[in-house]
Formats: structure tokens, C-alpha cells, sequence
């Protein structure tokens, strides 16, 4: 048992740490966290580069999180685990790749938020609560015109997807991640709060003014 946590731990952590943003910074030659709102996600890519990094940057972080939960979700089947103790290494792994996201080491630990690696995860747990919350996502951050509540949906999602389990593990790491996506969010929320973080259709209106 400790050897599939320990394993599974560290290979989500290193899936985690390929960020979509280095891919970007490659392309682009620029660094997107020295610049826009200073963090490596599809979001800041979006702002900064336009629609076309973000979308490239987004696409490889819910690349990472589906493969992760799937080649865990293929070994451990193959090893004839018990159910039970499958479905909390898919979850564990799952916010290893998120955490290998958010505090990839050559970063200084210090990376992105989470939100297309989650949306990864969601989707390779079970692909209806990946659609439910990718849907609840865009509805709720198209009526508030504010990213960070949609991102705040989908961790709820994760969290209502583990109601039905018999094991409380899944539980606990779908609220350990909600608390640390809060956390991660800290400065948005102090932004809304000063009506000084950047709306959706401000982004939006900014990259058609200047294509």
C-alpha cells in the first residue's frame, strides 16, 4: 500500500510540474510570471498573449490531468487493487498533478493555480462530472464576469463527485484541494473586493481592440 502512495504521489507531482506555460514562454519568449498578473496559467496566458497562448497553455494543463488519472487508473487495475483503495489513488494522484502545477520545483514552487489541471482530472474521474463542472465553470464566470467564482465551481464539483463513495479519502483530498484553491486565490478575492481585478469581458474586449 505505502508503495503505489508513494509512486503515485510522485509521478502526479512530476506530470504536474510539465507546465503549459514553459511551452508558451518558448514560443513567445515571454515569461508570464514576470508579467500580466505574475502567474503560469491559461488565465494570465490569456491576458497577456491573447487567445490563441491561452488556449495552447490550457490545453496541455488538462492534457496533464487526464493522463495522469488514466495511466494510474490503467496500473492499478492491471495490479488487481480493491476498488475502494483505486478510487482514492485516482483522487491522490489526481491533486499530485494539481500540486506538481501549483509548486513545480523549478519554479521556486511557485506556479500556476490549478483550474486546467483540475478540469483534467475531473474529466478522467468521470467524464459527467467533468462536463457538469466544466459547465457550472463557464456559467458561473460568464454571470459574474469573474474567473476565480467559476474556478471556485469546479472545485466543488470534485468535492460533490465523492458523496456516493463508501471510502472517506477521496473526500478529504477534494477538501484539502478547495482549501488550498481559496488559499491560491487569496489576492483575486482582495482584488474583487477593490473592484481592481480584471473581468472576463474586459480581457476580451482588450485583445479584439488590439488583435
Amino acid at each position: 500500500m505505502e508503495f503505489w502512495i508513494i509512486s503515485v504521489l510522485a509521478f502526479g507531482y512530476m506530470i504536474g510540474c510539465v507546465h503549459g506555460s514553459f511551452v508558451a514562454q518558448k514560443i513567445s519568449g515571454v515569461n508570464l510570471k514576470e508579467t500580466g498578473v505574475k502567474n503560469a496559467g491559461a488565465s494570465n496566458a490569456t491576458i497577456v498573449l491573447g487567445k490563441k497562448f491561452g488556449a495552447l497553455v490550457a490545453l496541455i494543463d488538462i492534457a496533464k490531468g487526464v493522463l495522469a488519472v488514466l495511466l494510474i487508473h490503467y496500473f492499478a487495475m492491471n495490479a488487481g487493487l480493491l476498488p475502494d483503495f483505486t478510487a482514492s489513488l485516482l483522487f491522490l494522484g489526481g491533486a499530485a498533478t494539481i500540486l506538481g502545477h501549483n509548486f513545480p520545483f523549478y519554479m521556486n514552487f511557485n506556479g500556476g493555480k490549478g483550474t486546467a489541471t483540475l478540469i483534467g482530472v475531473l474529466f478522467a474521474l468521470d467524464w459527467r462530472f467533468g462536463l457538469l463542472g466544466l459547465a457550472l465553470f463557464i456559467i458561473v464566470a460568464l454571470a459574474t464576469d469573474y474567473i476565480v467564482l467559476g474556478v471556485l465551481m469546479l472545485y466543488i464539483t470534485l468535492f460533490a463527485s465523492t458523496v456516493w463513495m463508501e471510502t472517506i479519502w477521496p473526500t478529504a483530498i477534494s477538501a484539502f484541494l478547495f482549501i488550498m484553491a481559496i488559499w491560491k486565490h487569496v489576492e483575486n478575492f482582495h482584488r474583487m473586493k477593490n473592484k481592481t481585478e480584471k473581468r472576463i469581458s474586459a480581457v476580451f474586449k482588450k485583445k479584439t481592440e488590439n488583435p
